[in-house]
């Protein structure tokens, strides 16, 4: 937990409605980087706000986090002291299409590419 008892927040693009008014530093972080940020807090200080759950892969697959069930909890804003991990989707339109047979007879286009970055958000004031 934080030095302000604040438990950690997960967000995605859609979350970050809880940034409202105050200071805040934010700072590009590695997946290496979030992962141990992570791994220092307990399952029950960590609150999952994020709808999508294919963050929860991103998080276990790709950070590297060992699974954990975190809580899920709408939060309306962050508190000052509170520390936010943010997954972020950058989308780009593919410039190859290749398709693909999922299923016999049936064909996929590759249409977007998708990529996640992370960032760590903390509110100063």
């Amino acid at each position: 937990m934080s030095k302000d008892g604040l438990p950690l927040l997960l967000l995605d693009n859609s979350t970050m409605y809880v940034i409202g008014k105050g200071t805040y530093k934010v700072e590009p972080v590695s997946f290496s980087e979030v992962k141990g940020i992570i791994d220092t807090f307990a399952i029950e200080d960590i609150l999952r706000c994020y709808t999508d759950n294919t963050i929860d892969q991103v998080v276990h697959d790709f950070v590297g986090v060992e699974y954990r069930d975190f809580p899920r909890k709408k939060i309306r804003e962050m508190r000052p002291g509170q520390m936010a991990i943010t997954f972020k989707q950058h989308i780009e339109t593919s410039s190859s299409q290749p398709i693909v047979e999922p299923e016999e007879g049936i064909q996929a286009k590759k249409i977007q590419n998708i990529y996640i970055y992370c960032e760590i958000i903390t509110r100063m004031t």
